[in-house]
């Protein structure tokens, strides 16, 4: 049995770069950065960053262009597609990509607008209609969550949030 999958949490090291192929094909590209903490033997933090290459396909991609933004956080699923290509000076070089083919859009980047990413939310024609069978919400739920870095080596119960 063969598996290639990758999960990955970080944040937009850019803003996604969208084209569009020759076939009409849209495409998306996006740095994405991911942290780890560790502790060492002398009980120093250590922290390393890890930067990724991801590249979205289709309706997807278009949807990542419109909502996506530079800082922000975002989960994306996928496969590793290595590419090779001749550089600048002639060598022949290999990249690895992420081609995400599920992807979550998580918080904004701190102090960052509504309307990132060159997207603007219509404004809405009529209020909208809660569903007879539950109330209308009077505010928006913050989602609570767990900062792994903050904690020691464990992650208490009581700090879980469902």
């Amino acid at each position: 049995m063969n598996l290639n999958k990758v999960q990955l949490i970080g944040r937009l090291t850019r803003d996604p770069e969208i084209r569009t192929t020759t076939s009409g094909q849209t495409v998306a590209t996006i740095g994405l950065a991911t942290n780890r903490t560790w502790m060492d033997k002398a009980g120093q933090k250590q922290e390393k960053s890890e930067f990724h290459n991801i590249v979205i396909w289709g309706r997807l991609a278009e949807i990542a262009g419109q909502y996506l933004t530079k800082g922000q956080e975002a989960y994306f699923e996928g496969r590793l597609e290595t590419r090779s290509y001749t550089g600048k000076d002639g060598l022949e070089k290999k990249v690895t990509d992420i081609v995400a083919e599920n992807m979550q859009m998580g918080s904004r980047a701190q102090g960052a607008g509504q309307g990132g990413g060159g997207y603007q939310r219509p404004a809405p024609q009529q209020a909208p209609v809660a569903p007879a069978n539950r109330p209308a919400p009077t505010q928006e739920e913050a989602i609570p969550t767990i900062n792994l870095d903050e904690e020691s080596d464990e992650v208490r119960l009581e700090d879980v949030p469902f």
